[in-house]
C-alpha cells in the first residue's frame, strides 16, 4: 500500500469539463515513489514490506487546466464556495488518539513531501466525488474517501506483487466475490465506478462485523478479517486489551491504519501542517452515459471530444480497443461533454459502432492463430460467427473484429501498458525470454539469476500470474549477462549467455538458413520446437531457439 497523503495538498484541480490528459484477493501493496511508497497487502496474504511497483512513470498522473474561481474574504483568508474537502471533513466518523506515536510518524513522513501529496491529489480529483457521494449514500466514515491514497496512491492502473488491482486494490477472487468482473477485455477492478462499490460493500460488511470499530475494519481490510479474529480471540485468551492499537497483528497493518488516519488529518487541518489544499468544487466531474452495446473506443473518444488517453484515464477497467461485448455497457465522461455523446450515439448506425474485418481462412491456421493475428480472442470470433466449436475449413470466411485505428492509438490498453513498462530502460543487459510450456517465474529465476518479484515486475505482471508457452518476457541482467543459467537451471554457464529467442519464419527461410543465422544447429532447432521429420517451414511461423548472445554478430 502506498502512502500518499494523498489529498493533502493540493488538488490544483479545476471544475473545468476538459480533462487534459497525462502522458492489479483484495488489497494489497501498491506502487509509487518509493520513499513514502508503504504497501497494503493482499487480505490474508502477508507481504515483505515495501515492495512497489513504477506505475508513476507509467502512468503519470492527470493534470487539470485550472482551479475553480474563489471568493475573497479578507486580506490573507480565502473560501471557496460548495468545497469537496469540507463537505469530507464534515462527514469525518472515525475517533482516534492524535497523540499516537504510530499517527506522528506518519504524519511526519507525509508533510515532508508536499509535491508527493500533490500528485496524488490531482489524479484522484476526477472520482473524488463520485466516490464522496457513494460514501455519503451508505452513511459511512468520510474518511474512507481517502483509502485509496493508502492502497494506490489513487493510480487506477496499479498492480500490485499480490496481484491486487485498481485503486482499491482487489485481488482477483475478492473481486469476483464482489461482483467485479474481470475479462480479456475488461477488468472491474480497475473500474473506478465498479470497484467503489465493490470496496464500500466489502468494507460495509467489515463494518458491521467488528459492530463499527472502524480501526478493526481497516485492518482486516488490509490484513482479512479472519487473521484479525484470530488475533482477538488470542488477545482475549491472554486476557490482554483487544483493540486495534494493542493487537498483535502484522507490521503492514501496524502500518497501514495509522496512515490513514494521518492523511485524514492533514486533509482536515492542513494549515497546522503548513500545507495548503486547493479547492476542489462539490460537483459532479463524471456522468455515465449507456453505450446499448459493444463499441471501439476511439470512436467514443471522437464522438466525445476527448483524447483516447483521457477516456481511458476516465475508464481504466477498458483493457482493449472496445468495450466488453458482454458489458459494461456504459462509459464515464465528463459531465459537460455527456449530453453531446449521448445525441451522438442515438445518431449514429449500429453498423458503424465497431469495424469488421472479412477474414479469408489459410490452409493449417487454426482459430488461435486468427486471434491473434487480430489481438482478439477465440471466443470473440466463435460468437461473431455462430461457431460451437474450433473446427474450421481453409477457403471459408470469418468476420472479426478489429480496431477503428493504429493499435498504438489506444494508449492504456493492456498491450500498451505492458509494452511501456517492458520498454523502460533500466541497468544492466536486455534480455528476451520465450515462455516454454512449464516455466515458472522460479525457473527463470534461477536460470538468469534474477528476482522472481523482479522479474514480474519487469513484465508489469505479478509471481502468481500464470507463464503462457509463447509469451515474450523482458529481463535485464547485470554486468554482461554471464549470471544467466542454463535452460535446465543447473550451475552458471561461464561460458555462454542462453537466451531464449521467438522467431518469426520469412519468406525464403530454410532450417539450414536459421541454424546459420543463430550459430546453432538443425538438430536442436528440430526439438526445441518438436519438428516433425518431413515438416515443412511457412511463413510466419514461430520458432524458438536457445542461442549464446555472444555468439551473433548481430542484434538478436
Amino acid at each position: 500500500m502506498r502512502t500518499p497523503l494523498l489529498l493533502a495538498c493540493g488538488l490544483a484541480l479545476s471544475a473545468c469539463a476538459q480533462f487534459p490528459g497525462s502522458n492489479t484477493e483484495r488489497n494489497p501493496d501498491n506502487t509509487g515513489e518509493a520513499e513514502l511508497a508503504a504497501k497494503a497487502i493482499p487480505a490474508g496474504q502477508p507481504q515483505p514490506y515495501g515492495a512497489h511497483l513504477d506505475g508513476d512513470l507509467l502512468f503519470p498522473g492527470i493534470i487539470l487546466a485550472k482551479p475553480p474561481e474563489v471568493t475573497e474574504v479578507g486580506e490573507s483568508e480565502t473560501r471557496y464556495p460548495d468545497d469537496l474537502w469540507a463537505r469530507m471533513r464534515d462527514g469525518y466518523g472515525i475517533e482516534a488518539d492524535l497523540d499516537n506515536p504510530r499517527i506522528i510518524s506518519e504524519l511526519n513522513n507525509f508533510s515532508r513531501r508536499p509535491d508527493y501529496m500533490d500528485r496524488v491529489a490531482q489524479r484522484a480529483e476526477p472520482y473524488l466525488h463520485y466516490i464522496v457521494e457513494a460514501i455519503d449514500e451508505r452513511d459511512m466514515p468520510m474518511e474512507l474517501a481517502l483509502l485509496p491514497v493508502v492502497e494506490s496512491a489513487y493510480r487506477p492502473f496499479a498492480y500490485s506483487h499480490g496481484r491486487a488491482a485498481g485503486i482499491w486494490q482487489f485481488v482477483p477472487a475478492t473481486g469476483r466475490h464482489y461482483g467485479l468482473r474481470q475479462s480479456w477485455w475488461y477488468d472491474g477492478r480497475r473500474d473506478v465506478l465498479a470497484s467503489t462499490e465493490a470496496a464500500l460493500e466489502y468494507l460495509e460488511r467489515l463494518g458491521d462485523m467488528f459492530d463499527g470499530d472502524w480501526l478493526l475494519a481497516l485492518a482486516a481490510y488490509n490484513a482479512g478479517e479472519g487473521r484479525v479474529m484470530a488475533a482477538i480471540r488470542r488477545a482475549e485468551a491472554n486476557g490482554e486489551p483487544t483493540d486495534y492499537w494493542n493487537l498483535s497483528l502484522p507490521q503492514e497493518t501496524r502500518q497501514y491504519v495509522p496512515r490513514l488516519l494521518a492523511i485524514s488529518q492533514l486533509v482536515k487541518d492542513p494549515e497546522a501542517y503548513d500545507l495548503e489544499l486547493a479547492s476542489i468544487p462539490d460537483e459532479p466531474y463524471l456522468d455515465v452515459v449507456d453505450l446499448d452495446g459493444q463499441i471501439d473506443l476511439a470512436l467514443v473518444a471522437d464522438l466525445t471530444g476527448i483524447s483516447i488517453e483521457d477516456l481511458y484515464h476516465l475508464n481504466p477497467g477498458f483493457d482493449r480497443w472496445a468495450t466488453d461485448p458482454e458489458g459494461p455497457h456504459r462509459v464515464a465522461v465528463p459531465k459537460d461533454k455527456a449530453e453531446g455523446l449521448r445525441q451522438e450515439l442515438a445518431q449514429l448506425p449500429d453498423e458503424e459502432r465497431m469495424r469488421w474485418h472479412r477474414h479469408e481462412i489459410q490452409p493449417g491456421e487454426s482459430l488461435e492463430v486468427i486471434a491473434r493475428r487480430y489481438n482478439t480472442t477465440v471466443d470473440v470470433i466463435q460468437e461473431a460467427n455462430d461457431l460451437n466449436n474450433h473446427i474450421i475449413r481453409a477457403g471459408r470466411h470469418l468476420l472479426v473484429p478489429t480496431a477503428s485505428a493504429e493499435a498504438a492509438t489506444y494508449s492504456h490498453s493492456a498491450s500498451n501498458r505492458l509494452s511501456r513498462q517492458q520498454s523502460r530502460e533500466r541497468s544492466g543487459q536486455r534480455v528476451t525470454h520465450t515462455v516454454q510450456s512449464g516455466d515458472t517465474f522460479w525457473d527463470l529465476s534461477r536460470q538468469y539469476g534474477a528476482d522472481v518479484r523482479q522479474i514480474a515486475q519487469w513484465n508489469g505482471m505479478a509471481p502468481g500470474d500464470p507463464l503462457r508457452p509463447g509469451q515474450e518476457l523482458v529481463l535485464w541482467l547485470e554486468g554482461d549477462g554471464g549470471n544467466v543459467r542454463s535452460a535446465a537451471g543447473g550451475p552458471p554457464n561461464t561460458g555462454s549467455a542462453v537466451q531464449s529467442v521467438s522467431y518469426r519464419v520469412r519468406s525464403g527461410d530454410s532450417l539450414y538458413t536459421i541454424a546459420r543465422r543463430f550459430n546453432v544447429s538443425v538438430q536442436d532447432i528440430k526439438r526445441w520446437n518438436d519438428i516433425d521429420p518431413g515438416s515443412y517451414l511457412q511463413p510466419g511461423d514461430r520458432l524458438s531457439l536457445e542461442v549464446d548472445v555472444r555468439n551473433q554478430s548481430g542484434s538478436i
